[in-house]
């Protein structure tokens, strides 16, 4: 039904502009939000997950291993309603604490026979102070919710420190965890801050802050670090040394990649469209680097592995290679949301 009937209307949209066809799902999605009753009903006939999916990492239980990843749902527009497609957790954001436009359009490309998405976004949003208040209307949303934070363009990189702290300040009482974004190819500088001392200097900043916002005794909440794709495998280990320095709960991994290999013939000329590469070419790619930290920390740092899934098995094998949990994005424009569905039943029987 998505391929024959959903997906073709959805990629006519805008004539043929992804972002606007990003952007109805997402209001659609809002509106079925608003129904009363809809989204519990459809939770029931849909969206119920099957027994035994159920696992703690990092100190939060999630009802499902299988999660949204940031990106599709920036602003928490449609939270309650990724509940009643099958999700066990959400990630909303990247959100910095200036509100922003992000770069020009079109900025969202899809490159159909790669089964890819070429991104140059530039961290849209409405910033930390709308996403908090939006957050404080819903209450409790029925799965974890992760919060990616990142630096505002209009932010120099010597003050990059003071503007995640103070998203995290602003988030901090509705956030389940923390995702540190330091590797969106698509704001400039961003990417240096995962180097050793940039890295050293902002984690420790936030963790401090995060002790100082938590009270009663209680552990501070998560705070994880989103890594590119791109990076060599000795600067892994360095940023995983940092990381374990400073006391990180977990990596996600990976962010898109600045490279190009894996695309159709058919689409090679949009290589040339700057921005994050997504999809079915970075399948590879994360399950490898999943697998390299999985190694490097003996299985002892957790792993959100995100990247190239597009049906169960492509999921089952970033689980094998030791993540820990995982997020869909690109899998859902190409197979739409029973691709949920089919891995949570995937996982219930292995």
């Amino acid at each position: 039904m998505y391929r024959k009937v959903i997906r073709p209307v959805l990629y006519r949209l805008g004539q043929g502009d992804a972002e606007v066809a990003h952007e109805q799902t997402l209001h659609g999605l809002r509106r079925l939000s608003r129904i009363p009753g809809a989204v519990p009903a459809l939770t029931k006939s849909y969206g119920a997950l099957p027994a035994g999916l159920e696992r703690t990492v990092f100190g939060v239980r999630f009802p499902s291993p299988v999660g949204l990843a940031a990106g599709m749902d920036k602003n928490g527009l449609a939270l309650p309603a990724w509940r009643a497609l099958g999700f066990g957790f959400v990630e909303v954001g990247t959100v910095t604490a200036h509100p922003q436009p992000g770069n020009e359009k079109p900025r969202l490309f899809r490159l159909v026979e790669s089964e890819a998405v070429i991104n140059r976004m530039g961290f849209n949003n409405e910033g930390s102070a709308a996403l908090a208040a939006r957050l404080a209307e819903y209450g409790d949303l029925g799965y974890p919710l992760g919060i990616s934070i990142g630096k505002s363009k209009v932010t120099p990189l010597e003050d990059a420190v003071g503007d995640y702290v103070t998203s995290l300040q602003r988030l901090y009482r509705y956030g389940d965890y923390f995702a540190v974004n330091v590797s969106s190819p698509n704001t400039p500088g961003l990417r240096s801050l995962q180097d050793s001392g940039h890295l050293r200097e902002l984690l420790t900043a936030l963790h401090d802050e995060a002790r100082a916002l938590t009270s009663g005794g209680r552990e501070p909440k998560p705070i994880l670090v989103k890594i590119a794709p791109d990076l060599t495998e000795s600067a892994i280990d360095e940023l995983l040394g940092v990381c374990t320095e400073v006391g990180v709960a977990g990596i996600i991994a990976t962010n898109t990649t600045i490279g190009r290999n894996g695309l159709a013939p058919v689409d090679e000329w949009q290589a040339e469209e700057t921005g994050g590469l997504s999809g079915r070419p970075l399948t590879e790619i994360s399950a490898k680097t999943v697998a390299h930290i999985n190694s490097e920390t003996n299985g002892e740092l957790p792993v959100i592995g995100v990247g190239g899934i597009l049906d169960p098995d492509d999921a089952a094998r970033l689980f094998d290679a030791g993540a820990s949990l995982v997020q869909l994005y690109s899998g859902l424009i190409y197979r739409g949301p029973g691709l949920v569905r089919r891995i949570n039943r995937k996982l219930a029987s292995r």
